[in-house]
């Protein structure tokens, strides 16, 4: 006989035999308290969230399969690190900082859909994820924070699964958050001073100029959009 499968919404690690889990269960003969754990067991990191879950079951071996659907890894990302978006120009801009049990928990949310054969790799895919979105891991570049994976400097905390943070650590992240958007400002006025400069020199000269030597000065995206648009209206109304 061939597989039937189940799709239900539930809230991560808290799935029950109640409708709508429950009753579709039923008729194919497994064991519901089972899968319910299994399903609670996969999604406890999602807690808070709603989670798609897929339960295939082999109909003549009442063997079944639970697959746990996620957002993209730079969503969880995002969520973690509280941010609305990535940086426009990773290169230059750095947006956030995670800790590696931050990296650790979206690796578990994600381990379905990554291709890493443990969770040292899936970690380490990760990491790579946060590289095109300009945010830093325990307060590296991704390139360095993969080398310290690679060197074993977080094997305890892979290995422990760990994915929460003790009240000092927690309290030392929000100071390096702080710090970090901090840092973020200091570095957009001395961005936003330097482009200004550039448009100074630039006076009269056709918006396209002005964009490519504000590219070539490696002025983030965001500041070249709000700065020469304005430039052009300003000249409108003279």
């Amino acid at each position: 006989m061939g597989k039937e499968s189940v799709d239900v919404l539930i809230e991560g690690g808290k799935a029950t035999a109640a409708p709508p889990l429950g009753p579709a269960l039923g008729p194919l003969g497994v064991n519901i308290g089972k899968v319910v754990a299994d399903i609670n067991k996969k999604t406890e990191s999602f807690k808070g969230m709603q989670v798609p879950v897929k339960v295939t079951v082999d109909s003549s071996t009442k063997e079944y399969e639970i697959t746990v659907g996620t957002p993209p890894a730079s969503a969880l990302i995002k969520k973690e690190a509280g941010i609305e978006k990535g940086a426009a120009n990773p290169k230059t801009e750095k947006v956030a900082d995670l800790s590696v049990e931050q990296i650790i928990k979206i690796a578990k949310m994600k381990e379905d859909a990554l291709l890493g054969k443990n969770l040292k790799q899936k970690v380490k895919e990760v990491i790579g994820t946060c590289q095109a979105m300009g945010v830093l891991v325990e307060g590296m570049i991704a390139h360095d924070a993969i080398n310290a994976v690679n060197e074993g400097k977080f094997d305890a905390e892979i290995k422990a699964e760990k994915t929460e943070l003790t009240v000092e650590e927690k309290k030392k992240l929000d100071e390096e958050r702080k710090k970090l958007q901090e840092e973020l400002k200091v570095r957009k006025d001395e961005f936003m001073t330097k482009a200004k400069n550039i448009l100074a020199s630039l006076e009269g000269k056709p918006s396209s100029e002005k964009r490519k030597k504000l590219e070539e000065a490696e002025i983030p995206a965001p500041i070249i959009q709000e700065l020469v648009p304005a430039e052009k209206e300003e000249k409108g109304k003279k």
